[in-house]
């Protein structure tokens, strides 16, 4: 690939994945989130969770940016001092889902068959059924759940929301692994708090 190419494709806006590794500290949220704001970027969809290691958390935010923009970010949010490591991936390099929940008049479900089709076909299960109305839940990527609310709008569609996107990385060996690897190789006598953010370019590599 030419130099001209490779700097027309690093120009190109698209959708980037960051995940975040880091402890679980009051606060840190809000600075990681300064930093999306300072540059002027719209986070479309950030979830927090444990992660497969304990007493570390994963953040998954969701923005459309440059590669260059998203690379500068990400060597921001590593400066901060309770972060172990930070990634960031396109869609192609994922694997993710988002959940959504709808609630629809219960006495069209019993009348239109076609509604009863519609979820079935969309993989929707009922997680609340009464009188006045029943509340579905499915999975799947936004252009999915966003065709399912056009498809329930004739229906009376009451309410619905959205989560925010959950995923995993594709070619990722896994973070308990490498730490687990990286204790046997340099044991440590008590777990302490930040323990290994002196050694985190060697524990969080991929």
């Amino acid at each position: 690939m030419s130099d001209q190419n490779q700097k027309e494709i690093s120009i190109v806006k698209q959708e980037y994945n960051i995940t975040v590794y880091t402890e679980n500290q009051i606060g840190l949220l809000g600075r990681i989130a300064i930093i999306f704001t300072r540059r002027k970027i719209n986070i479309e969809s950030l979830n927090t969770s444990p992660s497969e290691i304990e007493s570390i958390h994963r953040f998954n935010i969701v923005i459309t940016e440059t590669e260059d923009v998203v690379r500068k970010v990400t060597r921001q949010i590593e400066k901060q001092v309770e972060v172990l490591k930070v990634y960031y991936n396109t869609n192609e390099d994922i694997i993710w889902q988002e959940m959504a929940l709808y609630k629809v008049p219960t006495d069209i479900i019993a009348e239109k068959a076609l509604v009863e089709r519609l979820l079935r076909e969309n993989g929707a299960r009922a997680v609340v059924i009464r009188k006045d109305y029943t509340v579905f839940e499915t999975t799947g990527h936004r252009s999915e759940t966003d065709a399912l609310i056009i498809a329930l709008q004739p229906f009376g569609l009451i309410e619905f929301v959205r989560s925010a996107r959950i995923s995993i990385i594709k070619d990722s060996d896994g973070f308990n692994r490498k730490l687990r690897e990286f204790e046997r190789i340099e044991p440590g006598q008590d777990v302490i708090e930040n323990e290994f953010l002196n050694s985190r370019d060697k524990v969080f590599s991929m």
